[in-house]
Order: structure tokens, then C-alpha cells, then sequence
């Protein structure tokens, strides 16, 4: 009996020592767990807003708005997605509201809805959502003016900046409301007036956009007689680009020149390690620049990092490569980081 009674015992408080030792395991990985979760630092959401104005083009209005080092009247950034691609998802492949935070600045972020566009795509080739005071340039003016009220942006700082479809609508926002920006970036888009429907849209996109009778520049000359100042225009192109064909730049390059009255031979011409680099300036101001980058394709450039596991952007559309769209809007534009 005592044998047999010590046995028992022995296994016991072995099998108490084998569970002592998993519940020590799982907290262990519940701890590690919990660590690394709390080490991520969480990601700002974008904010819907719905009661904004009359909204003609039926889009949806996002921001981002820091809660801390916000300036008394802060600048504001106007960012326009590309096809397939969400506010929020843009946001966080580009970093955009990390800058803001950093350099305290509202963010803006209209949305296209699939009942509008089946791809996601701002209709920058309808006539009807690009002329003024209709469709979907007006309901982003509603949206610039709602966030203007709200948080006292400083008006001679709204920038804005676009992607493919984005980059397109960018330019007619620019065409039809030139006082309104204080620059503006056009990236693997179309120069304004280049089609008139879908069809129009894809064949000009595929083989390059056809100069319309009267030039480049009279599509917004028609549409802005009175303008007479324009937004400094910096236009991004990925030289492999196999959406947009890379000789549409060149037309976005022509129209903003020829529309302000610029030469194309008073540009310059520089090599960079990036790229290529044409800029144009009057009284040393820069008016019009063209960033061309070798190696890339279709999207966003953002600057390469050093981690492995970081090569790859979580959107297709950003690309990883020898220079920043974003750090480099943020200097042309003044945005600077606070001073700790």
C-alpha cells in the first residue's frame, strides 16, 4: 500500500510539475504577445465626414486632423487616390499622416465610391464632374471649404497632390480653381482636357494623350479666362510606367508651361541618382518640374528603406525607390517638422 500509494504520489506531482510548466509557457507568449501589440503604435483613422455641402459628385469626404502640436492656422493637404485604392489604404502605405503629426498639417482625403466608378476611379474624363462648380471637383471644393471653417486652415497654404486618376483630377482642380492652391502635384496623370469619356480616357492613357486644337493650354484658358496666377506644378512620371504611357507627362509638362506664358527651352535640365530632374522657374520661383524616375512603374514614389522585410510597399501603387514624392512635396511645400 505504501508502494503503491508513493507511486501515485510520484506521478501527481510530475503531472503537476508538466502543467505548472505550460501555464508558465502561455504566459509567457501572452506576455510576448501583449508586448509586441502595445509596441505597435496605432495607426490615426481617417474621419468621415457626411454633412458637407450640397456634394454633386456624390463622394465621400476623409480627414485626418492632429489632436496635439496643431498650429493655431495650420496648413491643409488635399490627397487624391488612385484607381483600386482607398483613403485609408494610401494613407498608410505613404505615411501621409505621420507627416501631419510630425509637421502639423490637416490631411484631406475625398473618396470615389463604385456606384460612381465601378474601378474606384475619379471621373477626371467626364465633362460633367470636371467643370466648375459641377460634379466631383465642386463636391472636393465643399470639402476644402467644410475642413477650412472647421479648423481655421490657413488658406495660403492648401496644397493638393494625386495619383493616376487622382493625379488627373488634380490638374482640374487646379484648372478650375487656380486661387485655391498654393501648389500642387500631378503624379502618373493626364494633363487636363485629354478625353472626354472611358474609351477616350484608356486609348490616351495607352498610346498618349492627343494635343487639342488651340494647344495644351486652352482646354484651362477656356475654363479659367481670368486666372492670373497659377500654383507651383510638380509632375511625377515612372519612366516603366505601363498604365499611363510616360509621353503623357510631357503633355502635363507643355500645358501648365504653355497656359503661364513659359518657354520650354528656359527649363533645366539635371541628372539624378533617382532620375532625371526639369524644372522651370520665373523671378527664381519654381513653377513647373517634371521628376522622372527610372525603375519605376506605375504608383507613388516613396524612398527605399534599409530593412529587408520593409522592400515592399503595402500598396501595390507605392513604390519603393531612390526618392520620396512625400518628403519632397514636404520641402517644396514648406512643411517642416517641429523643432524638439
Amino acid at each position: 500500500m505504501k508502494f503503491s500509494f508513493g507511486r501515485s504520489l510520484f506521478k501527481a506531482l510530475r503531472a503537476q510539475k508538466k502543467i505548472s510548466k505550460r501555464i508558465e509557457r502561455a504566459v509567457e507568449t501572452t506576455r510576448s504577445r501583449t508586448k509586441r501589440s502595445t509596441s505597435r503604435p496605432a495607426k490615426p483613422t481617417l474621419i468621415e465626414t457626411t454633412a458637407f455641402g450640397s456634394n454633386p459628385g456624390r463622394l465621400v469626404m476623409k480627414s485626418f486632423v492632429p489632436t496635439t502640436r496643431l498650429p493655431k492656422n495650420p496648413a491643409l493637404v488635399v490627397l487624391l487616390h488612385g484607381c483600386h485604392q482607398t483613403p485609408e489604404g494610401l494613407d498608410v502605405a505613404a505615411g501621409f499622416s505621420k507627416l501631419a503629426k510630425e509637421r502639423g498639417f490637416a490631411l484631406l482625403y475625398p473618396q470615389q465610391t463604385r456606384a460612381n466608378n465601378p474601378q474606384n476611379c475619379f471621373n477626371w474624363f467626364r465633362p460633367s464632374a470636371v467643370a466648375r462648380e459641377r460634379g466631383e471637383v465642386r463636391s472636393i471644393k465643399q470639402m476644402v471649404e467644410h475642413i477650412c471653417e472647421r479648423h481655421r486652415i490657413d488658406r495660403s497654404r492648401i496644397f493638393v497632390a494625386g495619383l493616376s486618376a487622382g493625379g488627373a483630377m488634380t490638374g482640374a482642380l487646379v484648372a478650375n480653381y487656380p486661387s485655391l492652391f498654393a501648389g500642387a502635384a500631378i503624379i502618373a496623370g493626364m494633363p487636363f482636357g485629354s478625353a472626354r469619356d472611358a474609351m477616350s480616357a484608356l486609348r490616351a492613357m495607352k498610346s498618349g494623350a492627343t494635343p487639342p486644337p488651340g494647344g495644351w493650354g486652352r482646354p484651362i484658358a477656356e475654363i479659367s479666362p481670368e486666372a492670373e496666377a497659377w500654383p507651383a506644378i510638380t509632375i511625377w512620371q515612372g519612366m516603366e510606367d505601363r498604365v499611363v504611357k510616360p509621353v503623357n507627362a510631357l503633355a502635363c509638362v507643355a500645358q501648365w508651361l504653355e497656359v503661364q506664358g513659359i518657354a520650354e527651352n528656359s527649363g533645366r535640365l539635371e541628372e539624378r541618382p533617382w532620375g532625371r530632374l526639369q524644372s522651370w522657374k520665373v523671378s527664381g520661383k519654381l513653377k513647373v518640374a517634371l521628376y522622372s524616375v527610372s525603375n519605376m512603374g506605375h504608383g507613388l514614389p516613396i524612398k527605399k528603406r534599409k530593412s529587408v522585410t520593409a522592400l515592399r510597399s503595402q500598396d501595390p501603387y507605392v513604390i519603393p525607390v531612390e526618392i520620396s514624392a512625400p518628403a519632397e512635396m514636404m520641402r517644396l511645400w514648406g512643411l517642416s517638422r517641429f523643432r524638439t
